[in-house]
């Protein structure tokens, strides 16, 4: 039974005014020369520069070696000369002098990048990259003169690693083929050149770019890569091709090619090598995955203005997997139409099993997880919910790490509830995201969430990345109720889509989108060391009203629902919004207007676990 709650008063001991957020200096001086601007809106000196690539890859399948040939028209669209070039190759993180986040097995290791050409606006450059690391400074011989371009020619080479973890050998004729070119790194208006080096930790940041890519691979493999399928009647024979024309258009899975036909010699073109083209545009990267042995599935789904492909490469028997090109369209599907609302932007979506559970423009490299399909499908939902979070919004992952995966989980938490019911989805969102952080009270779980992803490590990192973030959404959804929470998320995907915001364009986006001036609740939640544990203190009936005094000991304004158990056995739940802490974040006085005689009340934050659960819990 629901009631309406007629009073609901606050115990202040100060009015709380909103604050000021804390700003970084760099951040700060984005906002002064307007390039940002407080609404929340890119301001009106906003610029980001862009590539356009021209990339002929070639896959060894014997050797393992990947190599190519690029040409690169950058345009500097920012007001400043540029007196060097930031080349980034996240792949020198397999050379074994590379800084990386943890262990890794010799199997990991490799030589590295080879650039074997280096060519600006015709001049070329004496360039030895046996020292370079992921991200390496080139001194230009002539500026690159504020809004203007360059053409930059570059040819390499480097080796696919044994072990895979987001690329390298998924088995020995499988190869997950990403961050497989050499890129000018992100010049942007509050940083300059990103230069912060690939730890394996953090995640990336590019620009948006064009990319044409020429992929040469042996007889025999099969590719799958980001964007539009150019040139399927070059490569595939003619069943096969017609299969694949088939799936554009279909509701059902069509097997375009089985395990023993791809072994066989029937599916592709019989020339010693295939040269398979695909295209890309304003996306922030581009990767791809081939086979001679997996299983190739594939379908399609009608979104609001575009039918989009969805595709699989596994390895036979993989019974997760057989599920994932249905699974697949039912989530492009349910993000386009629920949360966030907004359409699938891209063409195609494949899903390929590898080892990683990662996340690339339009792809997915996900590990089989055939005994749990709740679990397998969730990591699908997860990866492809970063269509959104980082690629749609050219989020900062090195640096702001929740932007993205903060995101990704509360999404994936949301499809869940649809996929498999609120009890079972409240129940995998607290054991696999909430349980270790709550019961851990070490200071590693409690940094806050605004710090830098490079800052913090270990427990910290995933904590803010991933558990807390997520649980701030949650938490504002809570607050502002769905229809204006949507309307404020689609105000700041609206300003930000194609560009790069920070957490501070987040904030005043949402501010203007809901109308609201939310300084508290970002305070609150990202710069504080607070954690999630509420005390009941006091409670009271006197006559026909019931008063409850909460003690907010963790600090989080989170919502909380009230149990109110009546002596004659019956149950009550009032649930109250974090609004209840808006004016003071410390305690609170539930007052509620009652007709029987209460037994004892309890609090229930649900998925906002307690640390001290044993204190929620008053008998009168």
């Amino acid at each position: 039974m629901k009631r309406l709650v007629i009073g609901l008063f606050l115990m202040s001991l100060g009015q709380f005014s909103a604050q000021e957020l804390y700003m970084p200096r760099n951040i700060k001086k984005a906002y002064q020369n307007g390039t940002r601007d407080i609404s929340g809106a890119p301001g009106k000196n906003y610029w980001q520069n862009k590539g356009i690539y021209n990339v002929e890859v070639k896959v060894d399948a014997n050797t393992k070696i990947v190599s190519g040939k690029e040409t690169i028209v950058y345009s500097n669209n920012s007001p400043n000369d540029l007196h060097s070039l930031a080349i980034r190759f996240v792949n020198n993180l397999h050379k074994p002098q590379a800084p990386r986040s943890g262990f890794v097995s010799k199997d990991f290791l490799s030589s590295g990048l080879h650039i074997k050409s280096f060519i600006v606006n015709g001049e070329k450059y004496n360039i030895n990259s046996d020292d370079w690391g992921t991200v390496e400074s080139v001194k230009l011989n002539n500026a690159l003169k504020a809004k203007t371009k360059a053409e930059v020619k570059i040819e390499w080479e480097y080796p696919l690693s044994v072990q895979s973890g987001r690329e390298g050998q998924i088995d020995p004729e499988t190869f997950y083929v990403a961050y497989s070119f050499p890129r000018i790194s992100v010049y942007d208006d509050y940083n300059g050149w990103d230069m912060l080096p690939h730890s394996d930790r953090q995640e990336f940041y590019n620009d948006f770019n064009d990319y044409n890519f020429a992929i040469t691979a042996p007889k025999n493999f099969v590719v799958w890569a980001t964007g539009d399928f150019l040139n399927p009647d070059a490569v595939l024979q003619s069943e096969y091709l017609k299969r694949y024309r088939a799936s554009l258009r279909s509701d059902k899975v069509i097997h375009v090619a089985n395990e023993d036909e791809m072994k066989s010699g029937k599916v592709t073109k019989q020339n010693k090598w295939n040269v398979w083209k695909f295209k890309a545009t304003h996306i922030t990267d581009f990767c791809f995955a081939l086979s001679n042995h997996y299983v190739w599935d594939a379908a399609s789904v009608q979104l609001k203005t575009k039918r989009a492909s969805v595709q699989a490469g596994y390895k036979a028997g993989a019974k997760d997997f057989e599920h994932y090109v249905d699974w697949m369209r039912y989530n492009l599907d349910w993000f386009s139409k629920n949360w966030p609302g907004v359409e699938y932007p891209y063409p195609v979506m494949t899903a390929i099993q590898g080892y990683a559970d990662m996340e690339y423009p339009m792809m997915i490299n996900d590990t089989s997880i055939p005994d749990d399909f709740q679990d397998a499908r969730l990591t699908a939902d997860h990866e492809i919910a970063h269509t959104y979070f980082p690629f749609y919004m050219g989020i900062n992952e090195t640096r702001y790490a929740f932007m993205d995966e903060g995101w990704a989980t509360t999404l994936e938490y949301l499809i869940g509830i649809d996929e498999n019911g609120e009890a079972k989805a409240k129940e995998f969102y607290r054991n696999f995201r909430v349980k270790r952080w709550i019961n851990d009270p070490s200071a590693e779980q409690d940094q806050p969430v605004i710090s830098m992803s490079t800052q913090v490590s270990g427990a910290g990192y995933g904590n803010n990345s991933y558990v807390k973030s997520s649980l701030s959404y949650l938490a504002l959804k809570d607050y502002l109720g769905d229809n204006l929470f949507k309307k404020a998320l689609h105000h700041y995907m609206d300003n930000w889509n194609g560009k790069h915001p920070v957490p501070w364009d987040y904030f005043y986006s949402m501010n203007t989108g809901s109308g609201k001036d939310l300084s508290w609740f970002w305070n609150n939640w990202f710069y504080t060391n607070y954690y999630i544990d509420l005390k009941v203190t006091g409670a009271n009936q006197q006559n026909d009203l019931l008063t409850v005094n909460i003690d907010n000991v963790g600090g989080f304004a989170i919502p909380f629902d009230t149990v109110l158990t009546y002596e004659d056995g019956a149950e009550e739940k009032l649930h109250f919004s974090p609004s209840i802490w808006e004016k003071d974040q410390k305690q609170a006085v539930l007052t509620v207007p009652i007709k029987k005689k209460v037994k004892s009340v309890k609090l229930d934050g649900g998925l906002f676990m307690d640390y001290t659960p044993e204190d929620n819990l008053k008998t009168l």
